[in-house]
């Protein structure tokens, strides 16, 4: 007999994985009616961390700001004054989005990509972990929350019951914080991974088929056959669009697959890494650079893939924190506090960078070295949450949590 642990470890649920228990295994009113809604009707959110803590002062620069120069001699992005392909692109005369993110400008001067600065956890925490995680339970500061913000968003929604298994799905080898909790959730790398299959070390794919079968349920073959049934990989990117070949992107892609593939999906999210540039931060090129450039590029594919589905659809980013505003002695930044979010989609009320502006002189620091934190990231999230998703009670949502100031996103 194969033991549950043995199985799932090497006999290869191939790239999918589930909350604390598959507890979608339990429901079955997705077999008489899967996609719910048509996907043309259903609001979606496409949820992307910037993991390791994203410099919001190089991704949407103030350039306005007299102070901005004076603080990052090397590592600053020029004006637009200055006329050259290394200077920020201007946003509103104060503003401008970095060189390499480029790609995003056309959505934002359309009205339907904002971004929110200043923002971030009320938590002072620069630790990576800790951070990350208050982020993505949705309370800062409180360690004794299990679940996520998003899980606990599906928990309390009323179209919980009777939804599609892919209501909620990362583009992950891991279940990410975000989605942990009883509410049902799948994790995969690759669309075409979500299967049961032999590792090649003896026994049929039949043999694996029953005894998975015996463990679980058999709406676990039924959740595979709809989405096999389905088969997003037959949609290729619309409107011109161009994914980079690059693990990030090719996650967003698959997203608009399976969007378009019409199988219930509410809930999307990736992630990309690489953010902690302690040293050798670089300015208009260079280390950040290349990954803001891989991080603009794959949302505007995605954009321009979905094309009229935008209308339904809101993409919201969001990292840990910040950087110190100074650069170090190695050419890059050290943990900070405030960052940079943006928000793209049809109903985005884009066009304008969000939030009260701090200002970066000495006494206006956070701690005399971060910008200041001027909006909580529950804020855009609860704004989120109320009116493009119609939750009713975001205090839910975010444990002890009292709603602050209203931004008008959408």
């Amino acid at each position: 007999m194969l033991s549950r642990r043995f199985f799932l470890k090497s006999a290869g649920v191939a790239a999918a994985s589930f909350g604390a228990v598959p507890s979608f295994l339990l429901r079955t009113a997705y077999a008489q009616n899967p996609a719910g809604a048509s996907g043309k009707d259903r609001p979606i959110l496409i949820a992307i961390f910037q993991r390791g803590a994203a410099d919001g002062i190089s991704m949407v620069v103030p350039f306005g700001d007299p102070n901005y120069a004076v603080l990052r001699p090397q590592i600053g992005i020029p004006s637009p004054q200055q006329g050259s392909a290394e200077t920020a692109l201007d946003l509103d005369g104060f503003f401008g989005l970095h060189p390499a993110l480029g790609s995003l400008k056309p959505i934002y001067d359309s009205g339907h990509l904002a971004m929110v600065h200043a923002v971030g956890s009320p938590d002072n925490s620069r630790s990576h972990f800790d951070a990350q995680d208050y982020m993505e339970s949705g309370a800062p500061g409180n360690k004794s929350i299990s679940d996520g913000w998003l899980n606990r968003y599906m928990q309390a929604d009323p179209r919980a019951k009777g939804t599609s298994p892919f209501r909620a799905i990362a583009l992950s080898s891991n279940m990410p914080r975000s989605l942990l909790g009883v509410a049902p959730a799948l994790a995969m790398t690759k669309i075409q991974d979500f299967d049961v299959r032999g590792n090649g070390r003896g026994g049929s794919s039949g043999d694996l088929y029953a005894a998975f079968e015996s463990m679980w349920h058999n709406e676990t073959f039924d959740a595979i056959k709809m989405l096999k049934d389905a088969n997003p990989t037959r949609f290729q990117p619309e409107n011109g669009a161009v994914y980079p070949n690059q693990p990030f992107s090719q996650s967003l892609q698959q997203i608009a697959q399976i969007i378009k593939a019409d199988v219930g999906l509410e809930v999307a999210f990736a992630d990309l890494s690489g953010w902690d540039t302690h040293a050798n931060q670089g300015a208009a090129t260079g280390q950040l650079s290349q990954r803001l450039r891989e991080f603009g590029d794959g949302i505007s594919a995605l954009y321009r893939d979905l094309g009229d589905r935008m209308r339904n659809v809101v993409v919201l980013t969001m990292t840990e924190f910040g950087r110190a505003m100074k650069q170090n002695g190695s050419g890059g930044t050290d943990h900070g506090h405030a960052s940079a979010l943006f928000v793209a989609g049809g109903p985005i009320k884009g066009g304008k960078v969000y939030g009260k502006w701090p200002g970066l002189a000495q006494d206006k620091l956070f701690e005399g070295r971060d910008l200041a934190l001027t909006t909580d990231f529950r804020d855009v999230f609860s704004e989120i949450l109320t009116k493009h998703l119609h939750t009713a009670d975001v205090s839910k949502i975010f444990p002890g949590y009292k709603p602050g100031q209203t931004l008008g996103i959408l």
